[in-house]
């Protein structure tokens, strides 16, 4: 949820989560991989940000999961 704030670094997320930094790094790799989640690169720190439109598809494929109720 963080990074559907805006951009996040790699180590406030690690601060966040409370994960070790290599697990972090995994999931992170994995989220990225599904297209959740975008890598924009300053210098040499790595920050990460939710695509809205891969969010928005995938709150909608979600949703027609669920039964109306």
């Amino acid at each position: 949820m963080a990074c559907l704030e805006g951009p996040r670094p790699a180590g406030e997320l690690v601060g966040l989560l409370g994960l070790a930094p290599a697990s972090v790094s995994e999931h992170l790799k994995v989220l990225r991989k599904t297209g959740l989640l975008v890598l924009e690169r300053r210098g040499r720190f790595r920050y990460y940000r939710t695509d809205p439109a891969v969010v928005r598809w995938t709150a909608a494929a979600l949703g027609d999961l669920v039964p109306a109720g």
